[in-house]
């Protein structure tokens, strides 16, 4: 597919000069500091890696994919508003998304002024592609965003329809796959060299198992990666959270483990809902989560947090539903437990 990124990006983007850390003027060479006006002394008193260099190459590594084709966001967060200040111009452009979905493609939007195309998903929770299609001509269009597996309906969204957006939308197609490790679905990444525009983001936050550290990632052609790093922050991700990173990403072992348990826990608990009768609907789940609807989902949200136990009330999005993390074993039994002493 033959798409200009410079003709997408904003212009003020492309003519801007970016910040020129000390570390980007040395040139990663290492020897005596006295560029940065850093304390001499102390653990952690040196700037970051701003390019994440050693983390890039551990992840090229085990995605099989270039490191100039890897953005480092600190979080998925980080990530999505960069790609509306590149992409899209204040007051003038719009993005476009399929509702119920992760909040923060709308909270990003409305702090870059960027106007929002909201097309409810369909009653399983897919794509209205019809309806989509009639957007694809406006110019002022720049990103259609697409969370597959989805948050929070847990389900992921058809191929067929996000093949036919990356066919016949010409602007910025931005696919979020944080749940895709719970997930059968085959990941977008391998079509980065096809789609010019594609843009596939993931974490460390979900099956990876450090949300605490803010590790979000960004996969499409070095063009796009080399305007997401002229907009960030200096040194965005620091020294410890580059570190704590690189240390989960070298234990892949125990990283499997935890999915396989994950997932055998979520199989345990879709069999104990069976028998608790104020759930009314478990819908289909390729997450670590479950959306599930209740007889009254406001009182059993009420119920459940006098008992300490805190869920996600998704009612104002789906009627009477709640949205329920896989946790741990015990976790996951106080739950059960819980639930069948609510009538």
């Amino acid at each position: 597919m033959n798409i200009d990124i410079k003709k997408l990006a904003r212009t003020n983007i492309l003519n801007m000069q970016p910040y020129s850390s000390a570390r980007d003027e040395s040139g990663g060479i290492q020897g005596v500091f006295l560029d940065a006006n850093e304390n001499p002394f102390g653990e952690n008193n040196r700037y970051p890696d701003p390019y994440q260099q050693k983390l890039k190459q551990k992840i090229s590594e085990i995605k099989k994919i270039e490191p100039n084709q890897i953005f480092i966001g600190n979080g998925s967060d980080e990530i999505i508003d960069h790609i509306y200040r590149v992409f899209c111009r204040p007051g003038k452009d719009k993005v476009l998304f399929f509702n119920p979905t992760f909040g923060m493609y709308q909270v990003a939007a409305e702090l870059n002024e960027v106007e929002i195309i909201d097309i409810p998903l369909t009653p399983d929770f897919q794509i209205n592609l019809e309806e989509a299609k009639k957007y694809f001509s406006d110019e002022n269009l720049k990103v259609v965003v697409i969370c597959t597996p989805n948050n929070p309906t847990g389900n992921h969204i058809n191929s067929k329809d996000i093949d036919f957006i990356l066919e016949n939308f010409k602007g910025i197609v931005a696919i979020d796959e944080a749940y895709l490790e719970f997930s059968t679905q085959k990941s977008y990444l391998n079509q980065i060299n096809n789609y010019p525009n594609l843009i596939v983001f993931q974490t460390l936050s979900k099956a990876w198992g450090i949300a605490g550290v803010r590790i979000g990632m960004a996969y499409a052609n070095p063009e796009i990666i080399q305007l997401l790093n002229k907009v960030k922050h200096p040194y965005n991700i620091s020294v410890l959270n580059q570190k704590a990173a690189l240390e989960v990403l070298h234990n892949q072992e125990e990283f499997e483990k935890r999915v396989k348990m994950i997932l055998s826990e979520k199989e345990k608990m879709k069999e104990e809902f069976k028998n608790i009768p104020i759930i009314t609907k478990v819908y289909p789940s390729d997450t670590n989560f479950f959306l599930v609807e209740f007889t009254d989902a406001n009182k059993v949200f009420q119920e459940l947090l006098e008992q300490k136990i805190i869920v996600r009330n998704q009612s104002s999005k789906i009627k009477n539903s709640l949205r329920i993390t896989v946790g741990s074993p015990e976790e996951n039994e106080k739950l059960i437990q819980a639930l069948k002493n609510i009538s």
